[in-house]
């Protein structure tokens, strides 16, 4: 099994994605990252744990790196120590008022918090800057997507991809419906996305040095 331990790449990658994040996050909104290391399952509070079903040691210890990000940013927006539980819907559960959203690849976890007041809700998603597979672009890619001709080619799959994980992330609290690929159209040219509910969200990205998206609702 491998190990992702934390070296001093890692750390500058770390650096690097913490001040990507904080340039395109609206006001309001609190965003952090951690490299995924030995040792993060222990970060999962006993409720949280009993909550996440997953059992492989990869899974607990990314939910435990995205799980103590997330809780220093609730310290810092009024909620200390609280347990981010799992819900049945697989959405991670956020204190009264609070909006929030969790994300990991395999590297790196990723949490975004935000008073409801200013944010109704949002949505976050992380990948490795890397050209997406073409059979999964096939399965994420619909005609009424709009690029940016001023996107690296090769990532605009990837980037679509972490849009529609982010924005499913942003409008499931408030439909309560799921969603495929398809039912998200994602604008990379405006900045916006549209569920076949009718629910548009906002969007910023950055491509280096991960994808990651943020999506939110505002209403």
């Amino acid at each position: 099994m491998t190990q992702l331990l934390r070296t001093p790449a890692s750390r500058s990658e770390e650096a690097s994605l913490l001040q990507a994040m904080k340039a395109i996050a609206p006001d309001g909104v609190r965003v952090g990252c951690r490299t995924i290391r030995e040792g993060d399952e222990t970060h999962l509070l006993p409720e949280e744990a009993r909550s996440i079903p997953a059992r492989h040691l990869e899974m607990r210890r990314a939910s435990g790196a995205a799980r103590w990000v997330a809780r220093g940013l609730l310290a810092k927006l009024g909620s200390s120590d609280f347990a981010i539980l799992r819900a049945s819907s697989g959405a991670p559960v956020w204190p009264e008022r609070i909006t929030g959203s969790l994300a990991h690849d395999d590297e790196m976890a990723v949490a975004a918090a935000a008073p409801i007041s200013r944010i109704t809700s949002l949505g976050i998603d992380v990948e490795p800057a890397e050209p997406l597979p073409d059979d999964i672009s096939a399965l994420v890619t619909i005609d009424a997507d709009v690029a940016d001709t001023a996107i690296d080619r090769h990532l605009v799959g990837r980037l679509l991809f972490s849009a529609k994980e982010a924005v499913y992330k942003a409008v499931y609290p408030l439909d309560r419906e799921v969603l495929g690929y398809e039912d998200i159209a994602i604008d990379l040219a405006t900045g916006h996305a549209t569920t076949k509910t009718g629910r548009r969200a906002r969007l910023t990205y950055c491509l280096a040095p991960r994808v990651l998206v943020l999506a939110f609702v505002s209403i």
